[in-house]
């Protein structure tokens, strides 16, 4: 990739800085001040996801015939890092970056036609029905129950840790059809309705605290659930191949325009805020270093994904690497949180219920420091989603260096 930008290039990252300026209002952004991990309730992030399919930005990494925006890999570069770097919402990846290349890969016309127009418009809100109570990392376990009745699956069983179903519209759901042979053989991939009879959600409340009705996950429960055969994607017992396809979308995200955002948030705070000696704690050596080694880390990782996302853009699939870029993002996320929480130090410690929804409420301390725990707290899990680090290793290990 050449990292020269054309006067093409030039052209279009001002383009999208004054769309930003434009479109990225004050409310929106005192909201995402006190986010704890870039998203909003659900009222704002379709705000904000609208305004970016009306530009055409809201698929950026689809085909054009599908109604992608036909980035050149200089413009999706562009495009990520001055978003992120103005801190803009992070638009909810189940629709648009998950489901959505299963259905272009595998689905029908007929699922393309009813599925795709809404995703892009955030008309419907998607949730992603994956792991199960002792089916998490080692996903080819699951055993929830989808039984053939005619026409019909009928499921029974439950899905945990489903992020935002309380919203969804709809879920695309890894099921049981077989439990002969082999345990991947066995899985199918349904997409199916959430207000469908039988479907009961559960909040799972978490140590950040989101209020109820607000939280991020959730268990779900299904009773004699009835989903037509007509939704399911592509073949039966082919689930496991579609569900591999669609997690190196999950894995492989660009991590380190956020997180060079993140860090400048940092510094920030360390600038405004006292170390030991009574001095800002930016001038502390020992804070400095972290500091370096941490932006040290970041440049490296965004030379990577500089890297591969230009394979990408000319047709290679991320394939393994996505693997590789979920541990170094998700561990970077954790460590570059660890350092906020130092920076902020007693202005951690009172406990915020929830944050982007309670902006006016008192709260102790400067406003930057509200969302520094949660934060931390929330951003625990990153190493564990989409596939614990410790078995992106062993995928590492097996794909890539062939152990």
């Amino acid at each position: 990739m050449d990292l020269a930008f054309s006067d093409d290039d030039k052209a279009f990252q001002r383009e999208v800085r004054d769309w930003i300026a434009e479109n990225y209002d004050d409310d929106l952004r005192r909201m995402m001040s006190q986010s704890k991990n870039g998203y909003l309730n659900k009222a704002g992030q379709v705000k904000w996801q609208k305004k970016l399919a009306a530009k055409g930005w809201a698929t950026i990494n689809w085909p054009v015939e599908y109604g992608g925006p036909g980035f050149t890999p200089s413009q999706a570069y562009i495009y990520n890092m001055e978003m992120s770097l103005a801190g803009v919402p992070t638009a909810s990846p189940m629709g648009l970056k998950m489901v959505a290349p299963v259905i272009m890969a595998f689905g029908t016309d007929e699922q393309k036609a009813q599925h795709l127009p809404p995703i892009i418009n955030s008309d419907l809100w998607w949730c992603q029905g994956y792991s199960e109570p002792g089916s998490g990392s080692d996903l080819a376990s699951l055993q929830m129950k989808a039984e053939r009745d005619g026409d019909d699956y009928v499921l029974n069983g439950s899905k945990i840790w489903t992020t935002q179903a309380q919203w969804a519209d709809w879920m695309f759901c890894l099921v049981r059809t077989d439990n002969s042979g082999k345990p991947q053989n066995g899985i199918s991939f349904l997409l199916l309705r959430m207000d469908s009879p039988g479907i009961a959600v559960k909040a799972l409340p978490t140590l950040d605290g989101p209020a109820e009705g607000e939280q991020e996950i959730n268990q779900v429960f299904f009773d004699n659930v009835r989903v037509p055969v007509a939704n399911r994607i592509g073949e039966e017992g082919k689930g496991w191949t579609y569900a591999k396809y669609l997690l190196e979308f999950e894995r492989g995200n660009a991590y380190a325009p956020g997180l060079m955002n993140q860090l400048h948030k940092v510094r920030k705070i360390a600038s405004a805020e006292l170390g030991d000696g009574g001095e800002p704690l930016i001038r502390d050596r020992d804070f400095q270093r972290k500091l370096a080694e941490m932006e040290i880390r970041i440049e490296s990782l965004n030379a990577t994904e500089m890297q591969i996302f230009s394979a990408m853009g000319s047709g290679k699939p991320v394939g393994p690497a996505s693997s590789m870029l979920k541990c170094a993002g998700s561990e970077a996320q954790q460590a570059i949180t660890e350092l906020a929480l130092e920076a902020v130090g007693g202005y951690a410690a009172p406990f915020v219920q929830d944050t982007w929804s309670a902006t006016n409420e008192f709260r102790a301390g400067p406003d930057y420091a509200a969302p520094v725990a949660p934060s931390y707290f929330n951003y625990r899990k990153a190493s564990i989603y989409a596939g614990s680090n410790e078995i992106q290793r062993n995928i590492m290990a097996k794909l890539v260096l062939g152990l």
